[in-house]
């Protein structure tokens, strides 16, 4: 690819600057920078890449591409500029790295994010497609796997993730879209069949300032990164479902509702058991009955967005509605662990939020007919607004409530406990999550059910900057083996 290929930019000194120039790679890390590559210098959080054009430069970057008033200095490169420097790398990170997978969707919301993607990938793959996910627990498919978390990629990961699924004959992907990837224009080269929608809590409130702001970064993958009458899927019984249809309704969209008030797939019915829940649902009028292998109430309204997105995709309904009766669980998502020798349920969930927190804890409640469990804490150098949410939360949803450390990360974990256990009253404090889950586990009788809640998938544990490996699923299965010892 060369410099005068590039779409929606200037050059600075057209006069002086060698415009037949091949790039032969793209990154916003000078310390990545490889001889060939174009560095596009974006401006982020705590560093400007401005000043890191020189040492871009030194490393072998053969042009900068900054913004319309960044200073990148004397360069003995060309300098191109374009208004948005963030977009301009994802478009070309897509044009390096191309081709993609020939239909890709995309889900946003607070919560659910994760299930939808993993079930609309199964989904895919039962209607004989070669299908892949991708977010927060890695990249899942047939032959391309990766464990590390990737909520989000960076647009040059993204895309080699992209070309490498392509060209290992992935033909359908079903992938995350975070607020910060969708402000950050992380997704702006990738070609959406479709996008869904889940719920919007409160969340990454020390990233935007406003809930209003939180919601219109969401809402960037429908009025921007949709092309008009492309299907927007849209859980419809949340309290931000309207704003999330009139988003997509502005933008051309096709907009198509599933849940209780869904008219593209109603919820008629669900009967709750204690490992499954029997739900029938209309589409097209017709009425399907589906026995779904996942407890909890969110698990329905994941799997009927994911139905949504399949069918809206080209597979057929009858098809989508039968992949649920076989649909896996993500990991860490009110995921079965262990069963006590008493009958006590235990269950390991990412739930970090508060409006995940309640949807859990009502989840378990139908099928628990003793005390509902819970152990929880809140994550350091992030929003602390939500710590004593989640404890009132705990305190009014549970029987009984252990408040225990997350990732206190820099923060003196003492401090985010006390502010969870201001609204909890009752709660049992005890910082050592290990101890509080061998506590927990201890207290349980026959009908119990328990819920570790926090860390999901997660295998460490960061305090004061340490990271030190940490399963809730291990340290649960311990906590059963020594107290059978």
């Amino acid at each position: 690819m060369r410099l005068q290929e590039l779409d929606g930019v200037t050059f600075a000194n057209p006069a002086a600057s060698p415009i037949d120039v091949e790039i032969t790679g793209v990154t916003a890390d000078s310390r990545k920078v490889a001889p060939g590559d174009l560095f596009v210098a974006v401006t982020g959080v705590k560093a400007d890449g401005a000043a890191y054009a020189k040492s871009a430069a030194d490393a072998g970057a053969v042009a900068v591409l900054c913004g319309p008033d960044a200073d990148v200095g004397v360069l003995g490169i060309p300098v191109i500029r374009a208004d948005d420097p963030r977009r301009a790398l994802a478009l070309i990170a897509a044009q390096l790295h191309a081709p993609q997978p020939e239909t890709v969707v995309a889900v946003t919301g607070t919560a659910g994010k994760t299930s939808v993607a993993s079930f609309t990938r199964q989904i895919y793959a039962h209607a004989g497609h070669s299908a892949a996910s991708l977010g927060t627990t890695g990249v899942a498919s047939p032959k391309v796997t990766i464990d590390a978390s990737l909520t989000t990629p960076d647009p040059v990961v993204l895309h080699t993730i992209l070309h490498d699924l392509a060209e290992a004959g992935t033909t359908h992907v079903a992938m995350e879209a975070s607020s910060h990837g969708l402000v950050q224009r992380r997704l702006d080269g990738v070609t959406l069949a479709a996008g869904a929608f889940t719920n919007l809590g409160r969340d990454h409130m020390d990233y935007h300032p406003t809930v209003e702001d939180y919601l219109a970064a969401k809402m960037r993958l429908f009025d921007t990164l949709l092309a008009k009458g492309s299907p927007a899927v849209i859980f419809a019984d949340d309290a931000f479902s309207q704003a999330a249809c009139d988003a997509a309704a502005g933008a051309g969209l096709e907009v198509l509702t599933v849940g209780r008030k869904g008219a593209f797939i109603s919820l008629k019915r669900v009967e709750h058991e204690r490992y499954r829940q029997v739900i029938e649902v209309t589409h097209a009028g017709e009425t399907y009955r589906v026995e779904l292998p996942l407890a909890g109430d969110f698990q329905v309204s994941n799997a009927l967005v994911s139905a949504g997105l399949a069918i809206a995709t080209g597979v057929a309904p009858a098809v989508a509605f039968e992949a649920l009766e076989k649909l896996e669980g993500a990991p860490g998502r009110l995921e079965l662990v262990a069963n006590t020798g008493n009958g006590a349920l235990i269950y390991v969930d990412y739930a970090h939020k508060p409006e995940a927190l309640e949807q859990v804890l009502l989840s378990v409640r139908p099928f628990t007919s003793g005390e509902v469990v819970v152990v929880f804490g809140a994550g350091g150098d992030r929003d602390a607004g939500k710590r004593p949410i989640m404890g009132e939360i705990a305190s009014r949803l549970a029987d009984r409530v252990y408040v225990t450390d997350d990732n206190p990360r820099s923060e003196v974990p003492a401090t985010i406990r006390a502010q969870i256990m201001a609204a909890a009253p009752g709660a049992i404090e005890i910082g050592d999550r290990r101890e509080a889950i061998r506590t927990a586990v201890a207290s349980l009788k026959r009908g119990d059910t328990l819920i570790i809640a926090g860390k999901g998938h997660e295998t460490g544990q960061d305090v004061n900057g340490v990271k030190t490996h940490f399963s809730d699923h291990e340290e649960a299965r311990a906590a059963i083996d020594g107290a059978a010892a």
